[in-house]
């Protein structure tokens, strides 16, 4: 494997070397491992941290021009595109709806469930967890065991820069619908995200649960329940209501895992 890092790190310094035999082929094999969970673009590391492996990250960047475009026909469907689908979804114990879309190099594992939704290349998905209708996984994404993304989430994919953190969605989380996650936000463990939420890098994420507030910036810690909120930010032309996200309590020991979005909200007298 250190040989195979050698020939990309290589090429990512040298573009002419893509034209190479033996760089393509390290470049296909690293896709591949990705594709069957074998390697990942970021994983857990010491004190509940994530860590990104850069150089593969510059595999999947990488693997887009040496590719070649090519038109796909799948029954009355037509698509053109580099890159090619995920295929034997049987043998791999996941549940696909039509027309739900993962792409090659991104990892599935046996008992995720892809509603009519969209898994880019890089991107993993934890065994048991639901990618509702419309959902979209970006590319290199990190999404848990037994996770709900309700209908219309979007996980933003991080590319680049290289050394950035992609965006995380720990085990057991549930991501209410048509919430927003992105820039390699992380969301902890049994965390649930009312509808509407949106996190950026520089989205505040206010615990408003004690007698101070407390903010947070990229990372909403394990357990909270969490809806969209607004703050009051002065400019030049006056005084306006920026959006921010409220942390109102903590999922409880007693709740089920898998408990709904709503019934999460109702034990924190939120209306839903």
């Amino acid at each position: 494997m250190q040989d195979v890092r050698n020939i990309i790190e290589s090429a990512w310094n040298e573009r002419e070397l893509l034209k190479e035999t033996t760089t393509q082929e390290a470049i296909n094999y690293v896709i591949e491992e990705l594709d069957k969970g074998r390697l990942r673009v970021a994983e857990p590391a010491d004190g509940g941290e994530w860590k990104a492996n850069e150089w593969i990250k510059k595999a999947v960047v990488l693997y887009f021009p040496i590719r070649e475009m090519e038109t796909i026909e799948v029954g009355p469907f037509e698509f053109h595109d580099k890159m090619a689908l995920k295929k034997d979804y049987a043998s791999q114990g996941v549940r696909v709806v039509p027309h739900a879309v993962a792409r090659y190099g991104a990892y599935l594992e046996k008992g995720v469930i892809l509603m009519p939704s969209y898994v880019n290349i890089g991107a993993r998905v934890g065994s048991g967890t639901m990618v509702d209708t419309w959902a979209t996984v970006g590319s290199c994404a990190q999404i848990g065991r037994n996770v709900h993304l309700s209908g219309g989430v979007g996980i933003g994919g991080v590319l680049e820069p290289l050394q950035a953190t992609p965006t995380i969605i720990e085990d057991d989380a549930f991501i209410g619908s048509r919430s927003i996650v992105v820039e390699g936000v992380r969301v902890g463990k049994e965390a649930v995200l009312g509808a509407n939420v949106v996190l950026t890098k520089s989205t505040r994420i206010i615990d408003v649960t004690g007698s101070e507030p407390v903010t947070h910036r990229g990372y909403v810690p394990p357990r909270s329940v969490v809806i969209p909120g607004s703050y009051t930010k002065s400019f030049p032309a006056g005084d306006y209501q920026v959006s921010c996200a409220l942390i109102i309590g903590e999922r409880k020991e007693s709740t089920d895992k898998k408990t709904s979005l709503n019934q999460a909200l109702r034990e924190h007298d939120v209306a839903v």
